[in-house]
């Protein structure tokens, strides 16, 4: 594993995005095009290489493989692609990050991972537990969701229903620590979770990377973005309350 320094972009927080070591060429850079957009720089991060926790001020759990259910004591009850080591060193990242008041937007598999690093479970086959929704697999925006009211998440992109896409079969079960529900799709599926408190984390079942072209989604990187820069801007006095510590 080698160790990757951010190089910063003088102005831009800096935000590591997770990603599979098989698909992150294709995934990573349309994830750094949308924090682009949004003021900030992007440094991807998979299980070949670290970055140093200190030296970000942000991080995006990407899309990807299913979590293993190991992580939170369920049994494999269908076909899954796995990939321990992702699960292990995400589940660490999400852990560090909120220890250092660092904010982090999880993308599809990485909603479900802000989740169960926070204690909660997955349903493996949602579909099957929620016949009423209704199964899509494109990452164009033809799935309905309905906001939650009084959500960080209803704050960002407002009450009205909204259309995204879909690729995911495993949802948010029982929610982790912390958590609430800031999205449902029409039969009732979890599509959004957040934080009720600081510092920002929010967890989307869709993929608004592709939606760039969106005012509602680019919402999403931009919230971001701007907690990111704030958490930048705290950097030296929580570096100072540590030393007196």
């Amino acid at each position: 594993m080698t160790l990757t320094t951010p190089d910063p972009e003088p102005g831009r927080p800096r935000i590591a995005v997770t990603v599979s070591r098989r698909s992150g060429w294709r995934i990573f850079p349309l994830v750094r095009l949308n924090l682009w957009l949004a003021g900030a720089s992007a440094l991807r991060w998979d299980t070949a290489r670290d970055i140093d926790m200190g030296a970000i001020d942000g991080v995006i759990i990407g899309g990807g493989d299913d979590i293993s259910p190991d992580l939170y004591g369920g049994q494999i009850t269908r076909s899954a692609r796995l990939d321990p080591d992702r699960d292990a060193m995400e589940r660490a990242i999400v852990e560090e990050a909120f220890a250092r008041d660092t904010p982090v937007l999880g993308i599809c598999r990485g909603s479900q991972m802000l989740n169960v690093a926070l204690g909660g479970t997955l349903d493996q086959d949602a579909y099957a537990t929620h016949e009423a929704s209704r199964k899509y697999r494109t990452i164009l925006p033809r799935k309905t969701i309905h906001i939650e009211p009084c959500t960080r998440l209803a704050g960002l992109v407002g009450e009205d229903e909204m259309r995204v896409n879909a690729l995911h079969s495993q949802a948010v079960a029982t929610l982790g620590e912390g958590l609430r529900v800031a999205a449902r799709d029409p039969g009732g599926m979890v599509q959004a979770i957040e934080r009720m408190w600081d510092p920002f984390a929010i967890g989307v079942q869709w993929h608004p990377e592709h939606l760039f072209y969106a005012h509602r989604q680019q919402q999403l990187f931009r919230a971001l973005v701007t907690a990111a820069g704030a958490r930048r801007d705290r950097a030296p006095q929580l570096a100072r309350v540590d030393r007196d510590a």
